[in-house]
């Protein structure tokens, strides 16, 4: 099993982060995509008896945010790290635009009704992190908006924390020129045209805006209660080890056990 993927891809909080000095090509050595394969085969199974045994113990709860520029791979990631567990106790939920209904609230609003409670697993594909980015970028609030939004996320986080909640945030980082390649490859197949939305090029073009949003997010919002990973995504399959990986360490560091039962299962008879 992969050690210290939980260090070598953490932002440490406080520090301030340069995407630049991120190689998304980075693999941490691994050169053998067989090997990763089953690196991950073996934590999605591991990932799913330790979702199991939260269940069981009913007494926390693990949201895994997911962000990253379009064709980073986060569809891919929720469904080769997560599509081993119960779906009773693990709920995705991707953040769209937000409807009328959305808008008429604050804008942490449908994020809380979405966070799981204890025993779950929530997975969030695309999160509140899109006030400070999307938003941001394509100037939709004020800038003293979005800039007071940092700290109301932290403050957010924090909440949750307390509350038991356990947080790891991801983003998944990809090259503007494997960007290109993927997005050409969803035109080039038809099994993938839908996958592929003109609006996205126009996303593209602000390419420097957003990796900036992307750092001062990671940089302000990286936090002891809330940290945020920064994976490389150029190759996929290094991205789900990595993210698996993670994902297990955590679970693994929470020390659960089963519950005890109110009755003596020795003295059960069952005719």
């Amino acid at each position: 099993m992969v050690k210290n993927f939980s260090k070598r891809f953490l932002v440490e909080p406080g520090a301030k982060v340069k995407l630049a000095r991120w190689d998304p090509e980075d693999t941490a050595g691994w050169r053998d995509k067989a090997a990763a394969e089953k690196a991950l085969a073996d934590n999605t199974a591991r990932l799913a008896e330790l979702q199991y045994r939260l269940y069981a113990e009913d007494k926390r709860a693990l949201l895994v945010v997911l962000q990253a520029m379009d064709a980073a791979g986060k569809d891919g990631t929720v469904r080769h790290v997560f599509g081993g567990v119960n779906p009773q106790g693990c709920r995705v939920t991707s953040f769209k635009a937000p409807t009328p209904a959305e808008l008429a609230h604050d804008f942490l609003w449908r994020i809380h009704k979405a966070v799981p409670g204890r025993g779950e697993i929530g997975v969030f594909n695309r999160s509140h992190y899109e006030d400070v980015l999307i938003v941001r970028v394509k100037k939709l609030v004020p800038k003293p908006v979005w800039q007071d939004r940092y700290e109301q996320i932290n403050a957010f986080e924090r909440a949750l924390a307390h509350s038991g909640v356990t947080i790891l945030k991801f983003f998944l980082h990809i090259s503007a020129d494997e960007q290109r390649e993927r997005l050409e490859a969803r035109l080039r197949d038809p099994r993938k045209n839908w996958k592929f939305n003109p609006a996205d090029l126009d996303a593209r073009k602000l390419w420097p805006e957003y990796m900036k949003a992307y750092e001062e997010a990671l940089s302000r919002c990286s936090t002891a209660w809330a940290p945020w990973f920064v994976i490389p995504a150029n190759k996929k399959w290094f991205c789900h080890v990595a993210v698996s990986q993670i994902i297990v360490e955590t679970l693994e560091s929470f020390d659960m056990h089963w519950p005890k039962p109110s009755f003596n299962p020795r003295k059960i008879r069952i005719s």
